[in-house]
């Protein structure tokens, strides 16, 4: 079989609504509001993902609102994600429909923020160390990688270029870029400035919530003996599918992801 190169599908209906919400946001709420108007950390402090702010303090809508924020200082964090999210999404919103798309895309940024904020919190049982819990995580990645891995698992035989030069299956991209968080995160812990636990949580939410859709698909009647399936074998009841219906002033430096 021929393997084709990854070539962007045009921009579709519920990708292009993540983009302008995301680009939106950026543009008002973090240059327009945060950076020009107040010059302090405000919408980070409320709506990126803050571990003690969520957990003790009961923001609980943190969670969900940190995936639409992004450093404004940093505008290639917020062009990455969005490249990322046009030239990912498209094909699998194409592939699976655009209410399926959106439901796995928030389902993946949610657990990489449940991922991340659980670790926090057993690093600093572990380590006594309180940095991670008052640090704002903010960015998409979390979700992305989440498209990543999906993108992988149904095109993987695609040719994607890592960094840019390399030529290579979409699918061994995918386990270099996870292996690449994974070696970050053992060297450095949750307090690099990069938030690579919340990658890791994307890759391992999208992983999981396909799992369960295959297993729940697969299952036949009560008491009914199955023959026995590889997790490759259920996940392609899913990923084959073509529709399934996504103190501010000293106040330590923010991660993105």
């Amino acid at each position: 079989m021929r393997n084709y190169a990854m070539q962007p599908a045009p921009v579709t209906p519920m990708v292009k609504k993540l983009l302008i919400l995301n680009v939106g946001i950026w543009l008002l709420l973090v240059i327009g509001l945060q950076e020009l108007v107040l010059h302090s950390r405000v919408v980070f402090e409320y709506f990126g993902l803050i571990p003690d702010s969520t957990v003790f303090r009961f923001y609980l809508w943190q969670p969900f609102t940190y995936m639409f924020l992004h450093s404004g200082s940093e505008i290639f964090h917020i062009l990455f994600n969005m490249l990322l999210l046009w030239w990912l999404g498209a094909e699998l919103e194409l592939r699976w429909g655009s209410r399926f798309f959106l439901t796995y895309y928030l389902v993946c940024g949610v657990g990489a923020a449940v991922i991340y904020t659980v670790g926090a919190i057993l690093y600093f049982w572990l380590t006594n160390q309180a940095y991670v819990l008052g640090v704002p995580v903010v960015g998409a990645s979390g979700a992305v990688y989440g498209l990543l891995l999906a993108y992988g698992m149904i095109f993987g035989d695609r040719v994607m270029y890592f960094m840019m030069m390399f030529p290579m299956k979409a699918k061994h991209l995918v386990m270099i870029l996870g292996g690449i968080e994974l070696v970050t995160l053992l060297s450095s812990g949750p307090t690099g400035p990069v938030a690579t636990l919340c990658h890791l949580g994307g890759l391992a939410t999208g992983f999981l919530y396909l799992l369960y859709l295959a297993q729940r698909r697969g299952g036949g009647s009560a008491g009914r003996k199955k023959p026995k399936r590889k997790y490759g074998r259920k996940l392609r009841l899913v990923v084959d599918n073509d529709r399934l219906g996504d103190d501010q002033g000293d106040r330590p430096p923010r991660y993105w992801n």
